[in-house]
């Protein structure tokens, strides 16, 4: 049965990836998880939810820096029920340790480039993003394949929402 709490995430590939290594821990729990299509809609998104002592919400957003916009959001809807949590990297792709997609690293994409176009161009990938995420999450086992950074914030909403 599910619990009244939500885990919300940035994106579709964010929701992949979060419930390919935590989906049976969630289920357990009655966590689900649902994306955003982004951040900029968050507050109306609290709103709605209503999150209460039997209703808690915890949300990821990628990339999550002082200052900027996102982060005013995440500040303004996050209150006693509710939890705004960013990992550091420009897209959840970059959790995925590239030990464990066979690269040295990820690539360094220019600024006003879209990021994802410009891995792809830099490890010789087709510049299909779909395409490239599907290839990403398939070398995803287990939370060894991810990034502290990640997995920190993921345990701490999963601890957030079922507390």
């Amino acid at each position: 049965m599910a619990r009244a709490g939500r885990i919300y995430v940035e994106g579709r590939h964010d929701a992949e990836l979060v419930e390919k290594v935590w989906g049976d821990d969630l289920r357990i729990e009655g966590v689900v998880v649902e994306y955003l299509e982004g951040i900029d809609d968050l507050p109306a998104v609290v709103e709605e939810f209503a999150p209460g002592p039997d209703a808690r919400l915890g949300v990821l957003v990628d990339h999550l820096v002082p200052g900027t916009k996102e982060w005013r959001i995440a500040e303004a809807v996050t209150g006693e029920h509710a939890l705004v949590v960013g990992h550091p990297f420009v897209d959840v792709w970059q959790a995925v340790k590239p030990s464990s997609l066979g690269i040295a690293g990820w690539p360094d994409v220019p600024r006003g480039q879209d990021w994802k176009t410009g891995v792809c161009r830099s490890l010789g990938w087709p510049e299909d993003t779909g395409a490239a995420w599907r290839r990403i999450l398939s070398r995803v086992r287990s939370y060894k394949d991810l990034e502290p950074e990640l997995l920190g914030r993921v345990e701490e909403l999963i601890d957030f929402v079922t507390a």
